[in-house]
């Protein structure tokens, strides 16, 4: 019984419900159409045929005359299945026919008796056995009065069984919709307790836990789709910040015990004021690095939360890429690398010009930082359009990265230099590959020259073209 009633809360079930009583209601009202139409049709053809019938009835009597006629009357009313006839005196007594009896008054008004009446034949055992027909009355010259009507028995057999084969038909139709929503009801039900239990077990903290999908791709289907990729992302962010948590108090106790060690040392040393001023400035490049790091990681946070999201825009990939390659040709100048741009435009996006621009720059410099002291010292930046996509490249002839470290570099503070020897936070591919999830694209990684001992790495930032 509980089942039952937590059955008939369901959505599922209260419209499927209102479906059936509005499936009800037309029915019906299809039921008693179709039988008043069929009843309207029957009189009619009822009416033409008396009609009919009458008309040839005038003929003979002006052709033949009155024994012409009722010669013709009582031939026809021998034959089976006659219609009605009846010849009454000019006071409504019946002189001839094959009629017992009639309504009193029916033969007092010419025409159409108006409405169906009752009558009884010879054939009748009892009084009480009485038919119905409908009949014109015809009015001759002598007062004489000829009916001519045809029973409506059969008619009436005809409607009862249209009425009763709708009547069967729609209650086998409305047996079959009651038990097909008894089911459905019954499965979306099961449906949405395998989606209660699964929401249990991630509200219990299992993150892994996803909702149950059939394949159907209805609309259950498509909310726990839906749920799915939200649940995904939750998860991804939460791995995120544990990792977070946990490289914050690897790679951050070391700088900071650096600091610690430096203020240590200046205040247990008698330094001259030039020698503290050199402590101080130690001491403000290695916070200046933390507060570099604590930036780009709040910049990975805002972007991979959605932050940034309202500030898209149109913009042109070709004016990002030139601005960032002239900004850092000298830097590049410095390390004696040569850093130059091969770009094809204009090409537009949906995006954040200043996330691009950084994610750009953050590429650049590590191209400049890895490629110091490279056999070339070529750093190549090109754009270009590759099919329904826009893809900027950086290249470099560096070290490069191992194809079975690559998913390794793009998480945060992971730095393939173990020593720690190159400046850095280990902070910028991870916030490339968040810039290019905002704007569902994608981050590769390959060889710039592959199979040579320093193949270099190439990474590319591959954006959607918005449909036009």
């Amino acid at each position: 019984m509980n089942r039952l009633r937590v059955l008939f809360r369901t959505t599922a079930v209260r419209l499927s419900a209102v479906y059936l009583v509005l499936f009800s209601i037309c029915a019906a009202f299809l039921v008693f159409y179709v039988t008043a139409m069929s009843q309207r049709l029957l009189e009619q053809q009822t009416r033409e045929a008396v009609s009919t019938e009458v008309a040839q009835i005038e003929a003979i009597y002006d052709r033949a005359g009155i024994n012409g006629l009722l010669r013709t009357l009582e031939r026809r009313a021998r034959q089976p299945g006659a219609n009605l006839y009846v010849i009454a005196g000019p006071t409504g007594e019946i002189l001839a026919g094959n009629v017992a009896s009639l309504e009193p008054g029916l033969l007092d008004k010419e025409g159409w008796t108006g409405q169906a009446f009752r009558y009884q034949r010879y054939t009748d055992e009892s009084r009480k056995d009485s038919h119905v027909a409908l009949a014109h009355v015809l009015v001759l010259e002598n007062g004489l009065r000829i009916l001519v009507g045809r029973d409506l028995q059969e008619p009436e057999k005809f409607r009862v069984l249209v009425r009763q084969a709708l009547m069967v038909a729609l209650g086998i139709m409305g047996f079959g919709a009651l038990v097909i929503w008894f089911a459905i009801g019954r499965n979306a039900l099961k449906r949405i307790d395998r989606m209660s239990d699964a929401s249990t077990r991630i509200m219990a903290g299992d993150l892994s836990q996803r909702l149950p999908m059939s394949g159907s791709g209805d609309e259950f289907d498509r909310l726990s789709e839906s749920l799915n990729a939200m649940l995904e992302r939750i998860e991804k962010l939460n791995e995120g910040l544990r990792q977070v948590s946990d490289n914050i108090a690897h790679d951050l106790k070391t700088p900071l015990t650096r600091l610690r060690n430096k203020a240590e040392a200046a205040l247990a040393h008698k330094n001259t004021s030039a020698g503290y001023r050199a402590s101080l400035e130690e001491i403000i490049g290695e916070s200046d690095q933390l507060i570099r790091t604590f930036n780009a990681l709040l910049m990975i946070s805002r972007v991979e939360a959605g932050g940034a999201a309202a500030e898209m825009s149109d913009i042109d990939l070709s004016t990002i890429v030139a601005d960032c390659v002239e900004l850092y040709e000298p830097v590049a100048e410095e390390q004696a690398l040569e850093l130059t741009a091969d770009i094809s435009g204009p090409l537009h996006i949906n995006g954040n010009r200043e996330l691009v621009g950084q994610a750009l720059g953050n590429l650049i410099d590590n191209a400049i930082k890895y490629a110091e002291g490279a056999a070339d010292p070529g750093i190549r930046v090109s754009l270009v359009r590759r099919g329904d996509a826009v893809v900027i490249a950086v290249a470099d002839h560096g070290p490069g990265v191992p194809a079975d470290k690559r998913d390794q570099v793009v998480a945060r503070f992971v730095r393939l230099d173990e020593s720690r020897s190159k400046p850095g936070t280990g902070l910028g591919l991870s916030l490339v590959e968040a810039v290019m999830e905002m704007h569902h694209g994608s981050l590769e990684l390959g060889d710039t020259a592959p199979g040579q001992s320093s193949p270099g790495l190439t990474v590319t930032m591959v954006f959607p073209v918005p449909a036009a």
